[in-house]
């Protein structure tokens, strides 16, 4: 069992090329206001370059189900990740796609449930997506346990074994704390990432 690593918010080839070689497991692109946004034919460039066994995820935040539709098929993304309160049928329509569909929520009182609204993986993120800011992961559970759910929300390459250590994730998910500067990926912090993640004891991850 090894821990499932999502690199997000690539722009660049270099950044590609290197989460690649560092063995990420997904790769995510964003397609809502962010200073990491790219357009569709970006990301389709990119994409081409990222082998078949690594997942490439499209982000998106309160959009219409049509443009996330048209966004997804253009960028030829395997996988749409959803920020927002899309309902059980917004999942359902997705689903006819065949992308992998990925719910993500914010961390609070009560314990998300991967599969509640159709998804095939659950985020958990930091009380305020999206910050950068590390959170409360001692809660004595935060996540349906042997879900597969990914970790999110302030992880750096200096706290994600800790964080992992504590939560016992499916996986992990990482964004600002790889960048060098708001929206620009360092290629040696997500090398380091990666590694950090998966050193010492395995954790409860994705079968290979």
């Amino acid at each position: 069992m090894t821990l499932f690593v999502k690199i997000c918010g690539l722009r660049t080839e270099q950044d590609v090329d290197t989460a690649v070689e560092a063995g990420a497991d997904a790769i995510g692109f964003v397609f809502s206001d962010s200073p990491r946004r790219i357009d569709p034919a970006t990301a389709a460039r990119l994409a081409a370059r990222i082998p078949e066994n690594v997942l490439t995820v499209g982000v998106f935040r309160r959009e219409p189900l049509e443009y996330v539709r048209s966004v997804a098929t253009e960028s030829g993304i395997g996988a749409v990740q959803l920020h927002g309160p899309e309902d059980r049928d917004y999942y359902a329509s997705l689903a006819t796609g065949g992308w992998t569909l990925i719910r993500a929520a914010a961390f609070g009182d009560s314990v998300p449930r991967c599969g509640e609204f159709g998804e095939d993986m659950l985020l958990l993120d930091a009380p305020v997506p999206g910050s950068g800011i590390a959170w409360d992961w001692s809660r004595k559970q935060v996540a349906g346990a042997g879900e597969k759910w990914l970790l999110a929300g302030g992880l750096t390459p200096e706290n994600v074994r800790e964080a992992v250590d504590v939560t016992r994730p499916w996986g992990v998910d990482v964004s600002s704390g790889v960048e060098a500067s708001r929206g620009v990926k360092d290629p040696t912090l997500i090398t380091a990432f990666v590694e950090a993640a998966r050193a010492g004891a395995p954790a409860v991850g994705r079968a290979d």
